[in-house]
């Protein structure tokens, strides 16, 4: 008997969807903004891929615009001094030397150097150290000489991994102590009003043979998506990057961009090829930090952060008649396997779609952050980082605050009595949760007088 459509009442119970929104991705505003400080230049078409308009609506970057950005980034990017175009396991970046490169700058009036705007071209920070000498913070790990890609992101010559930024930074810096009681994280939700609409819908409605037709209703039932983004300014760079990432990673589970990479196939491929359906459960797939461990000297005055990396996590939803979330509960086996492959494959996504470097960075330097804090680092080494926390010193970039977005509908059929509308999720940063579990390392203080034996006069050295 030929197949005649799913009844949508049974169809909106089995769905697993939230719909997927179209979040702009952003690529390095923060390599491209000017202000009279110097910090920033001009304002590029997109950043990590999307793009956000005035009115705070996102959208997907089109290619011209990736491409524009790309040759605008090539066009403003001077040569890599040739002592910072080494690739090296550990460059130092002292924190109070950086200070007094910024001051210097701006009170001459000049812009600020691409060295001081990509951070010596560090890529990691694999090492905190005090300096009680010098009353100096140390920053350590792998870096490298830098140019642009093709999508506009400035990333590692040798690797391709994007390299950190000053802006982030500066936000990491000055959010560590809200973040103390509220999670960094960023979400992107159907709104209740949108979900009652479709539930509505689908309640009244009997058969659909005509699969176009109605994806296209429950785009317009669901209408806009909230963008929500905590802790951090929704202007900022840092905000726009977990925007960005997210959206990606929605886009690449649900079947609507091809993976950059082997052997990441979407969700809903995973679904049709195992013939499991989906279920009455909305899947959600947020990203979350991780470290293989934290350690630290035995005078808690050198740090390692060993094994950086990104996990994806999953569970799924259950709304209530009103269009809330009523409760999460463990996901169904496909999600959870689509999940862990994306975890497996970051370290390839992070080089093959740099907005996923960019993320891994940001959460670092939260992490950072937070261990400065928590740690009272600044103390110890009795040095308050006045240039870096101060925001009337040093302005982070501001981008339009992403909003809302169209909700974006995307369904394949599973079995005879399933489709599948995408998910929700976001980017969730407990920056502070990662320092729970801490080991000593007594070899640490030979690292640490390694790296802060060498006398040096710029802020930066191998």
């Amino acid at each position: 008997m030929p197949y005649q459509g799913l009844p949508l009442d049974r169809c909106f119970r089995r769905f697993a969807f939230g719909a997927l929104v179209s979040c702009l991705m952003t690529v390095c505003a923060s390599e491209l903004m000017a202000q009279d400080s110097g910090l920033l230049y001009t304002r590029p078409p997109a950043v990590g891929g999307i793009a956000v308009n005035a009115e705070g609506v996102l959208s997907n970057a089109t290619v011209d615009d990736t491409g524009r950005l790309a040759r605008l980034m090539k066009k403003t990017l001077r040569p890599v001094p040739s002592d910072l175009a080494q690739a090296t396991d550990m460059r130092m970046v002292s924190l109070r030397k950086l200070e007094e490169a910024i001051a210097s700058a701006i009170e001459k009036g000049e812009p600020l150097s691409d060295e001081i705007r990509y951070l010596a071209g560090l890529q990691e920070i694999q090492y905190v150290f005090v300096d009680h000498e010098s009353r100096d913070i140390i920053l350590a790990g792998p870096a490298e000489g830098w140019a642009v890609n093709a999508k506009g992101a400035v990333v590692g010559v040798e690797t391709g991994r994007p390299v950190m930024l000053l802006d982030d930074l500066l936000v990491a810096l000055r959010t560590a102590r809200p973040a103390m009681t509220e999670v960094i994280s960023c979400s992107i939700d159907p709104t209740p009003e949108g979900l009652n609409r479709l539930r509505e819908y689908t309640e009244n409605l009997g058969p659909v043979a005509d699969r176009r037709k109605a994806m296209a209703s429950f785009k317009e039932l669901l209408g806009p998506q909230k963008i929500t983004v905590t802790v951090v300014p929704d202007t900022s760079h840092f905000a726009r990057v977990m925007i960005a990432a997210d959206y990606r990673m929605k886009r690449l589970g649900m079947n609507l961009d091809q993976s950059p990479v082997k052997g990441l196939p979407s969700y809903l491929q995973m679904l049709k090829t195992t013939g499991v359906g989906a279920n009455d459960m909305f899947p959600r797939w947020w990203l979350e930090p991780r470290y293989e461990s934290v350690t630290r000297s035995p005078d808690g005055s050198a740090w390692e952060l060993h094994g950086a990396s990104v996990k994806t996590m999953t569970e799924a939803d259950f709304f209530n008649a009103a269009g809330q979330r009523e409760q999460s509960v463990e996901a169904n086996p496909v999600a959870k396997a689509w999940a862990d492959n994306f975890t497996d494959k970051y370290d390839e996504l992070a080089v093959a779609d740099p907005v996923f470097g960019q993320l891994r960075n940001c959460m670092q330097m939260a992490i950072v952050a937070a261990l400065i804090v928590k740690e009272d680092l600044a103390g110890k080494a009795g040095y308050s980082l006045p240039t870096l926390l101060d925001p009337t010193d040093v302005e982070i970039e501001k981008l339009p605050a992403p909003k809302q977005v169209d909700s974006v509908v995307s369904s394949l059929k599973v079995n005879r009595n399933d489709w599948l509308v995408s998910t929700s999720g976001g980017v969730s940063i407990n920056s502070y949760a990662a320092l729970q579990q801490v080991k000593e390392n007594a070899s640490l203080a030979a690292v640490r007088e390694k790296a802060t034996g060498k006398q040096s006069t710029t802020w930066w050295w191998n």
